[in-house]
């Protein structure tokens, strides 16, 4: 479906069932697809909305350069669109940083955040090559990664459009640690022990950042850890959200 924005086409899903709404932001290059694995599991007790983020899988990209503010502000009007309050927010990477951000403004029930950097990042890699090689970890997900091949290459900084290259380096050097001490709903930090992106440490300075705010560690995992480790994330998602 798709809902103007800003501007800009918005593409999402929405399915499920349940009185309380699961809003699900993928990471930088990727979309709808790397979120579904979590939306399905959670769909038979929960309503579903999955985003593509402007710039990404069928949304448009932004008419000029976008922040995460942006972004946040982006969220929250489609959300208002689909009469979607205070919702449960789970966010991977580049989503999870603007999960954080949304929480930080927003009325939020609970927030999941999977590998979310939340500092100003310097890296020597682009980030489709830390992605791709993270992918490469992961037994048994060569579709994933087939998949980020295909659906990354025009995304990667160097062959990006310059809006995207722009709105990709406000990002990498956007430190939001002062947002993230206004958030109050409890959080939920799921991260891989072996993530190259964002290393394990930041999950437990985020932890220390959230008043009411815990972290799930995946020994050996990456990046992608609540992928590697599907059926666990499932299950510890549920305990979070009530045991249902």
């Amino acid at each position: 479906m798709l809902k103007t924005i800003r501007g800009v086409n918005v593409n999402y899903i929405n399915y499920g069932t349940g009185k309380d709404t699961i809003v699900l932001l993928h990471g930088w290059g990727q979309n709808i697809e790397m979120m579904q694995p979590i939306g399905n599991g959670l769909s038979k007790n929960y309503s579903i909305v999955i985003i593509d983020l402007p710039g990404f899988g069928l949304s448009e990209e932004p008419k000029g350069i976008w922040t995460l503010y942006d972004y946040v502000e982006c969220v929250h009007e489609l959300l208002e669109g689909l009469k979607v309050s205070n919702p449960i927010l789970m966010g991977h990477s580049f989503g999870g940083k603007i999960s954080l951000l949304y929480a930080s403004k927003y009325g939020v029930k609970k927030l999941v955040v999977f590998g979310s950097p939340f500092k100003r990042e310097i890296t020597k890699l682009s980030l489709k090559t830390k992605i791709l090689k993270e992918l490469k970890k992961i037994p048994g997900i060569n579709k994933l990664e087939l998949f980020a091949k295909k659906h990354m290459g025009s995304t990667d900084y160097r062959n990006a459009s310059e809006v995207m290259r722009k709105i990709l380096v406000e990002h990498v050097n956007l430190d939001i640690t002062e947002e993230v001490k206004k958030i109050k709903c409890s959080t939920l930090i799921i991260w891989g022990t072996n993530d190259e992106a964002v290393s394990i440490n930041d999950a437990y300075e985020l932890e220390k950042l959230i008043k009411d705010a815990g972290v799930v560690s995946y020994e050996g995992c990456t990046h992608y850890a609540y992928l590697e480790r599907l059926g666990q994330t499932i299950n510890v998602l549920n305990s979070f959200l009530g045991g249902k």
